[in-house]
């Protein structure tokens, strides 16, 4: 068994402040003996192309950052998922980075599939896809539209043994919606469900803290069926304990590519 969190949280108008609120879910991880928490897409400095206002990357203070948070780790001694901008030859990413524990960052993973529009227009993909593991229990990222548009990124990983596939994810606004009432409404989680499903895989999707989401931080089982979730446009860290035996991938690793006409 075990017990993972994802910590739904507003997004904040400056790297420093967005640190300090994930130093304080990671204190709440640490009281409640959580494995892995996963933090939404983006979150430092927050996700361009959107209703934020954002200032110019600054690939030194992003440095600076991740310093932190490996210290952070360390400290409360529970494992992150981050995610968070990152500047390179190729240009400005969004990435999710992965630090142990014991404070050392473990690799990260690139958000390869851009929506068109806006986001398509600040970042670059890097054409790489990476797997972890926690306690032993292998796991895959799928940052939002990639895992809503392309379930292609949700079986790569099932299909290398991922038991979890974590996606951090940034849907919705901060105005001007139709707020969400009822959970399983919305295409984004009905998505989740087949990802799940589809894999037979455990899907965790935790999204910023909005006035306005169109999805809800969730958790669904391998079967597809949801386990808990957060109430729309509230601050919460979502704990549960959960049995990778359960994860059994059948589905995941019946698909056979050779069926399939070139």
């Amino acid at each position: 068994m075990i017990t993972i969190g994802l910590a739904s949280i507003r997004h904040q108008e400056s790297i420093s402040k967005g640190l300090q609120k994930i130093e304080e879910m990671l204190l709440k991880c640490q009281e409640q003996n959580v494995d892995i928490v996963c933090f939404p897409e983006a979150y430092l400095p927050g996700l361009r192309g959107t209703d934020v206002q954002l200032p110019p990357p600054d690939q030194r203070e992003l440095e600076q950052a991740l310093l932190s948070l490996q210290s952070f780790c360390k400290l409360y001694a529970t494992m992150a998922i981050v995610g968070m901008e990152w500047i390179t030859e190729l240009g400005l990413h969004n990435r999710a980075y992965v630090i142990s524990g014991t404070g050392e960052v473990l690799g990260y993973q690139t958000k390869n599939q851009l929506p068109p529009g806006g986001e398509s227009e600040h970042y670059v993909p890097d054409g790489s896809r990476m797997m972890f593991s926690v306690k032993g229990v292998p796991f895959g990222i799928a940052i939002c539209h990639e895992a809503w548009r392309y379930p292609e990124t949700v079986r790569w990983a099932a299909t290398r043994g991922a038991q979890i596939v974590f996606q951090p994810q940034w849907t919705g606004r901060h105005t001007g919606r139709v707020p969400l009432t009822e959970w399983g409404t919305s295409f984004f989680e009905k998505a989740m469900i087949c990802r799940a499903g589809e894999n037979n895989v455990y899907f965790a999707s935790v999204n910023v803290t909005m006035d306005y989401q169109t999805s809800a931080t969730s958790l669904i089982d391998p079967q597809g069926r949801l386990m808990q979730y957060i109430p729309y446009g509230k601050e919460e860290l979502l704990v549960s304990e959960i049995d990778p035996a359960k994860a059994t991938r059948l589905f995941a690793t019946r698909f056979d590519p050779s069926q399939l006409p070139g």
